[in-house]
């Protein structure tokens, strides 16, 4: 079992490409082709189909493609575990998370865990709940960021109940009320995101009895806010989104009142590295540090 050559593959698998995985691997496109190669060999099939456009897995390539990442995952495991008992702070730390805590929360725990594990390197990825939630079954990240509840089975730690908030242009007649009605929501032109991501939004106005008039639908958290701002309609939003972004548009608390929990999600904390024990910790800690402090 060749290590190098399964991280080389789903380096490829990763970025679609054998010229962006020979860059991020600091090896020639040829040497990755014949990396390859070489595991194709070994395996009796064909991994992946080349093309203009990139590669794009096989169907044998998709069935191994899981048992791969858990054998990275462990490889990975077994370097932080031998690292701490070495007394070593090595390793790296798969983060999946999506906008308003990719924005307002990770900068800061990543920097005041790093002053403690400044060996301890961060890959991120941002998408929204179902990317992380997809993520986390398939072994791609370590830990994530996700509002409960999910559909993965996984452990999580509860960190914060968020506020969600009607937002609505500054010049909108209900601006100036105290809470905004969720039943006045079927009345106005409503800006959501995709399905997949709406899932606070819509569940508040589920348990509400409302069905929204959806004019504009995207992915972008922070559009929705833009698109308010210029006057295209109104939506519901979670209150750690709106930090920095509360000038040019009013938020008003709903009635009846809605809250998302974010939680740290892990696939199986009892057999999660240090690194992976030590950040969940931390950040537990400094969430509940800010808690106190507002």
């Amino acid at each position: 079992m060749n290590i190098g050559k399964y991280q080389t593959f789903l380096k490829v698998v990763e970025l679609g490409s054998l010229t962006r995985a020979a860059e991020a691997l600091g090896m020639s496109q040829s040497g990755v082709s014949h990396t390859l190669n070489s595991l194709e060999a070994e395996l009796g099939f064909a991994l992946l189909v080349r093309g203009r456009a990139g590669v794009r897995l096989t169907a044998e390539g998709e069935r191994v493609l899981p048992a791969m990442r858990s054998i990275l995952n462990g490889f990975n495991q077994l370097g932080q575990i031998v690292s701490a008992i070495r007394g070593l702070d090595a390793g790296e730390l798969r983060v999946g998370t999506f906008t308003s805590v990719a924005v307002h929360w990770l900068p800061g725990i990543i920097k005041t865990f790093q002053e403690r594990h400044p060996h301890i390197d961060f890959k991120l990825l941002n998408g929204d709940y179902h990317d992380v939630e997809q993520w986390l079954q398939d072994g791609s990240i370590d830990v994530g960021f996700v509002a409960l509840p999910v559909r993965v089975d996984c452990r999580t730690l509860p960190l914060k109940q968020d506020r969600l908030l009607a937002i609505l242009p500054k010049d909108h007649p209900k601006a100036k009320l105290d809470r905004f009605p969720l039943s006045d929501i079927p009345g106005e032109d409503f800006i959501s995101l995709l399905k997949n991501s709406d899932q606070d939004a819509r569940r508040a106005m589920e348990l509400a009895g409302v069905k929204p008039n959806i004019k504009f639908t995207t992915k972008d958290d922070y559009a929705i806010i833009a698109m308010v701002e210029n006057g295209l309609g109104i939506s519901i939003v979670p209150e750690l989104l709106l930090q920095g972004h509360g000038e040019h548009l009013k938020a008003l608390e709903l009635f009846p009142s809605a809250r998302r929990t974010i939680a740290l999600a892990v696939p199986e904390f009892a057999g999660a590295s240090p690194a992976v024990q030590a950040f969940v910790e931390h950040t537990r800690r400094w969430v509940e540090a800010r808690a106190h402090e507002s």
